[in-house]
């Protein structure tokens, strides 16, 4: 199931940004791919949602992704389901432990309940990027990088990773420090 985006086209037009009729298809697309950048940065879902993830036991706690974690509906070991957990701070927990080699799949609820205000003004802002160069005629080429005007000349920005959507790599931190702690973290010691 896909997420709804972390910003809408009211949220757009509430910071002063119209969007023509004939344009909401493409602001669609870019509030979508906005969202998904600003998700893949934080390594969270962000908003709230039920996930179901299936981990390898190590230790007496499992750490899940997508925090905050509000809920757990569900832990199943090698698929037979298991009651004697506590959810603490994002985390199962068991007083026996979770056995190393057994597969613990659960299904939980995480992520904020409302997107805060910093986050929507992110995407808002990114798509607001993009919908200035489809206006401007310069999507799906590279950004202008230069121009000079006596004997003209023109330098486009050649770097791969450049473009109108793009995040630095301070708002790249700072999203993976506050929500950051992905599946790569789920197994510890």
């Amino acid at each position: 199931m896909a997420l709804a985006p972390l910003a809408t086209i009211a949220d757009l037009e509430a910071r002063g940004v119209t969007v023509d009729p004939a344009e909401v298809a493409a602001v669609d697309v870019y509030l979508a791919v906005g969202s998904a950048l600003v998700r893949d940065a934080a390594d969270s879902p962000i908003s709230e949602t039920t996930s179901t993830i299936t981990v390898e036991g190590s230790g007496s706690r499992l750490l899940l992704p997508g925090q905050p974690v509000t809920a757990v509906s569900a832990v199943l070991a090698d698929g037979v389901a298991v009651s004697d957990w506590k959810l603490l701070n994002g985390a199962l927990t068991r007083s026996c432990g979770f056995a190393e080699g057994t597969a613990y799949t659960i299904t939980y609820t995480h992520g904020l309940p409302e997107v805060p205000a910093d986050i929507v003004d992110l995407v808002c802002r990114l798509v607001g990027q993009e919908l200035v160069a489809l206006r401007s005629g310069e999507t799906g080429s590279r950004p202008l990088k230069s121009e000079r005007i006596g004997d003209y000349a023109v330098e486009f920005d050649t770097d791969t990773d450049s473009g109108t959507m793009t995040l630095t790599d301070f708002q790249r931190n700072r999203l993976a420090a506050r929500f950051g702690n992905g599946t790569g973290m789920v197994r510890t010691r």
